[in-house]
């Protein structure tokens, strides 16, 4: 479902006109953090730790949690 929206999203962001490409590659951006914010919540709804996640997003465990809310967003 993802890839048909970020297809398109894709080619506009190559495309000639710098607007247009400015406009797609913010939306890539949005849809980007929107399905790192999936996979992430899945992550830990299979058990895998902060720090895991951390690793593979390149940031500390702090700002992982930070961002995806902790246990406040677990409850």
């Amino acid at each position: 479902m993802e890839e048909d929206l970020i297809t398109p999203l894709l080619e506009s962001a190559r495309g000639e006109s710098p607007l247009a490409a400015l406009h797609a590659t913010v939306r890539l951006r949005g849809e980007v953090e929107r399905l790192e914010a999936i996979h992430v919540r899945r992550a830990r709804a299979q058990g895998y730790t902060w720090s895991e996640i951390a690793t593979i997003l390149g940031i500390s465990k702090q700002a992982v949690h930070k961002k995806y809310g902790g246990s406040r967003r677990e409850r």
